[in-house]
């Protein structure tokens, strides 16, 4: 593919960005938000659940029609119907404080409409790009998908300095219309041709696509591991605002949370220096690894310093893992499928983080806090390790979660199928 594919793929990733900003501010303000206003982990989590949710279990849905239709209408379909559910908390807002169910109600509906842009963005990078140009491309994309860690919390403690969450929501609106706009801006010069599939049911193609992961059985179990992983991965993006806020302010939580996601630029950086091109199975356990241990000492202590050093270095770890993984898995599902593959296994890897989202709140607030608070069952023993009182059962998750993710990176490299990935 010509260095105009890659510029195409550049201007639409430009807009993605952008919207990954806007996406990110208004999830640390509806955290902080939601927090002060209940003082739980659960309702932070449900929210946090609500946004995520749908767009996963709707994206073989998406799939099929990333396959069937315009991929570019898809992109520019999802982003605009998607501002439709930020309109309505917007509105709510307007008119008093709304309730934690309508919140919800409003971040459900924006979730809906991303299941329609996911499947379709994935397929076009594969439509634009040569399998050379796929691990910088997911670095980019990873990247991107970052920069809601990266640079929107600072900016968002920063700007509700001065500002209330509903000016933060109208910001967030407006990003999704640079991302349509970059979309249009090169939609002529994208591929509109999809294969002649249109006269199945959706129910049909769905299955044809379910046909294809399966056949490919490294590719199948190593998106059903990678589901485990993002189990434990979610536990620390759900669990992380109410540590935080456990002993800080949300101006430090937004600081941490930062110098914490500059990792994963860090992490990209290194990819695209060492130009990460074989091993890739390697490489996968080797980020599996690092991200358990670093997770753990994000637990052990709450230190800041040592949060926000662990912290940066267990998002260095996520592209090394990311890139892999997307790399094993782009190069071995031809293009027409790619749509439908990619939503299957989306609801499949990302499974692990509804689980995550569903239950790390209850989890924290009503299981493990209580064993470490003053005179709990654990503060005589685990609690003269990582401390006692509140938000160290939050910690004590964490340790456990990244001992998890450890024992994960070993398993990956004994399965057969999953190394037989490098050999195409």
């Amino acid at each position: 593919m010509s260095s105009a594919g890659f510029g195409r793929f550049l201007c639409i990733w430009a807009g993605e960005w952008i919207s990954s900003i806007g996406s990110g501010l208004t999830a640390f303000a509806l955290g902080v938000y939601v927090f002060q206003l209940t003082q739980t982990a659960t309702s932070v989590a449900l929210v946090t659940l609500c946004a995520f949710v749908p767009s996963i279990l709707l994206s073989p849905l998406g799939g099929v029609f990333a396959d069937r239709y315009d991929r570019r209408l898809m992109m520019i379909a999802g982003d605009l119907l998607s501002v439709l559910g930020l309109m309505f908390i917007l509105v709510l807002m307007l008119q008093g404080d709304p309730s934690l169910w309508q919140i919800c109600l409003g971040v459900t509906a924006s979730s809906v409409f991303v299941s329609l842009l996911e499947p379709a963005y994935k397929a076009t990078i594969t439509d634009l790009l040569s399998p050379e140009q796929y691990a910088r491309a997911s670095g980019l994309v990873q990247l991107a998908g970052a920069s809601k860690y990266l640079l929107s919390p600072v900016l968002a403690g920063l700007l509700l300095r001065f500002m209330d969450i509903k000016s933060i929501l109208l910001i967030d609106i407006s990003t999704f219309l640079v991302t349509v706009l970059t979309v249009m801006a090169v939609r002529k010069q994208l591929p509109a041709e999809r294969s002649a599939i249109t006269n199945q049911s959706w129910i049909k193609e769905l299955i044809q696509g379910w046909e294809t992961l399966v056949s490919a059985r490294g590719v199948l179990l190593l998106t059903v591991l990678l589901s485990l992983v993002t189990f434990y991965i979610g536990f620390i993006q759900t669990l992380f605002t109410p540590l935080l806020l456990s002993f800080t302010d949300s101006q430090t939580l937004g600081n941490v949370i930062s110098v914490s996601a500059c990792g994963m630029l860090a992490g990209s950086l290194l990819i695209g220096l060492f130009s990460l091109t074989r091993h890739y199975v390697r490489w996968l356990a080797l980020g599996l690894a690092a991200a358990g241990i670093f997770m753990t000492l994000v637990g052990v202590t709450p230190n800041l310093y040592v949060i926000a050093g662990s912290g940066f270095m267990f998002f260095a770890a996520l592209p090394w893992i990311n890139t892999s993984a997307d790399v094993l898995i782009r190069s071995h599902i031809a293009s027409s499928y790619q749509g439908r593959v990619w939503g299957l296994i989306g609801i499949i890897s990302q499974l692990g983080y509804v689980a995550a989202y569903g239950c790390a709140g209850v989890l924290a607030d009503h299981v493990f806090n209580p064993l470490l608070i003053e005179g709990g069952r654990l503060a005589s023993t685990v609690g003269q390790v990582i401390g006692t009182g509140e938000g160290r059962g939050i910690g004590l998750m964490l340790v456990i979660s990244g001992v998890l993710l450890v024992l994960a990176a070993c398993i990956l490299p004994a399965l057969k199928s999953v190394r037989s990935l490098e050999q195409h």
